[in-house]
């Protein structure tokens, strides 16, 4: 069940009449930190009737996943733009107004952004920061807005209205960062670090799950790009990450060899 901060009673009278700009989603193991972020996100301007916060609570246990829990909040917030965040999450010196203003300038230079955040990659061995963490104060890496392969998972801001979800068969709590890139690159949009200064008090960790879930991440996307003729009512293509192999099999010929085979050797 997701749950919602509560309302004073003055904004709750408003709420119907306001449209909501940022929801800000938590998956919650330790309440009193989940407390001190929203104390912060208030604070620094994130304020109801026009924001809301949402969280789900694994403080008695992981009853949800990264992948579950966020997919469900972005199927269910409200807000215009939905930030998913860690609970150990604070704002520092940048607030509401620096997140509207780098969202005004990324969607003037980009309109085609469907999520942003603090840190990410531009490619391997290239990366991307904003943050202070464990590993450092006021890091800033990057010439900002850069676009990038992966997100870190401490502060992602995706766009309602890019309808985007994460994997359905991956699971646990590592990577869904890069997960949500690779799937916005596949609908059409593009990612990147933005200048959005936060703490995170975390510097994350490498698990045995960690490696699972890299694994499975690798698996499901080795199938879903794989090379494949597709079949429709009314034609036939083939599909494939090598450009020559796309261009040699949708020539008329194979195509039509192609149809024949599936018609004449049907499974």
């Amino acid at each position: 069940m997701i749950f919602q901060e509560p309302l004073p009673i003055e904004a709750n009278e408003r709420f119907r009449d306001e449209s909501i700009r940022y929801s800000i989603c938590t998956i919650v193991t330790r309440l009193n930190e989940y407390g001190a972020m929203i104390e912060s996100f208030r604070f620094g301007g994130f304020r109801e009737p026009n924001c809301e916060f949402l969280y789900l609570d694994n403080s008695q246990g992981n009853v949800f996943d990264s992948y579950t829990g966020y997919n469900l909040f972005l199927n269910v917030a409200r807000g215009e733009y939905i930030i998913l965040c860690h609970q150990d999450v604070q704002l520092i010196e940048d607030g509401r107004a620096k997140l509207d203003a780098v969202i005004g300038d990324l969607t003037n230079r980009d309109p085609n952004w469907a999520v942003c955040g603090n840190g990410g990659a531009e490619y391997p061995g290239r990366l991307a920061l904003r943050i202070s963490d464990p590993h450092g104060e006021n890091q800033s890496v990057g010439e900002f807005p850069l676009k990038v392969q992966s997100l870190d998972e401490n502060f992602i801001v995706a766009r309602r209205s890019a309808n985007l979800a994460l994997s359905h068969n991956i699971g646990g709590f590592h990577f869904y960062g890069a997960d949500i890139c690779v799937i916005a690159d596949i609908l059409g949009w593009n990612c990147y670090v933005v200048d959005f200064h936060l703490r995170h008090k975390s510097s994350g960790k490498r698990d045995d799950s960690f490696f699972s879930i890299r694994e499975r991440l690798i698996q499901k996307y080795h199938k879903a790009m794989r090379s494949r003729w597709i079949g429709t009512t009314s034609s036939v293509f083939f599909i494939s990450g090598v450009s020559l192999l796309s261009r040699l099999l949708n020539s008329s010929l194979p195509s039509k060899l192609a149809r024949f085979i599936g018609r004449k050797f049907p499974r």
